[in-house]
């Protein structure tokens, strides 16, 4: 009963920004229940919050080990690994849970955004593409997802030219 005590706390102090204030309560949490889905994904948001890119990194590698199956925690193991080390590294994350997840279309979404940043464009479009084709919300997203900039810059130049 006590791990949900300071679990809801420090739940209620990352809502109101208070990440001194989340990172006690979630220091209390005794070590048998530190390492629970609900306790790690607070620690993984407030590591978040605090833009500790290793820290997130490597708590959602610990994740992914656990939970192969949870598509989410690919995706925030890139995103702070892209943050901690640098895109490839995140890329090759994706890759490899694009193997476990190939129906995941956020996936497919940030496997297009890194195409785009390292120039592939055409690899950009298909996987950006699948992703919409999977979720149709990701259309609105790539009409303004700053990693897609380039692409949106492309199309309209292609768009623009005579015969198109």
């Amino acid at each position: 009963m006590l791990t949900k005590r300071h679990l809801a706390h420090a739940q209620g102090y990352l809502e109101l920004g208070m990440l001194a204030e989340a990172k006690a309560e979630l220091a209390r949490i005794s070590a048998p229940d530190a390492m629970n889905r609900d306790v790690c994904a607070v620690r993984l948001a407030l590591l978040h919050e605090q833009q500790d890119w290793s820290g997130a990194r490597d708590l959602a590698q610990t994740l992914v080990a656990r939970t192969p199956d949870d598509a989410g925690i690919w995706v925030t193991w890139a995103y702070a690994t892209r943050r901690a080390e640098s895109l490839e590294a995140a890329e090759q994350i994706l890759r490899e849970a694009e193997r476990h997840h190939p129906s995941e279309a956020t996936i497919q979404f940030n496997l297009g955004c890194y195409a785009c940043q390292r120039g592939d464009l055409k690899l950009a479009r298909r996987r950006v593409n699948q992703a919409i084709a999977l979720d149709s919300k990701f259309a609105a997203l790539a009409a303004t997802d700053p990693d897609l900039a380039p692409l949106r810059l492309h199309d309209a130049a292609t768009d623009c030219q005579p015969g198109a």
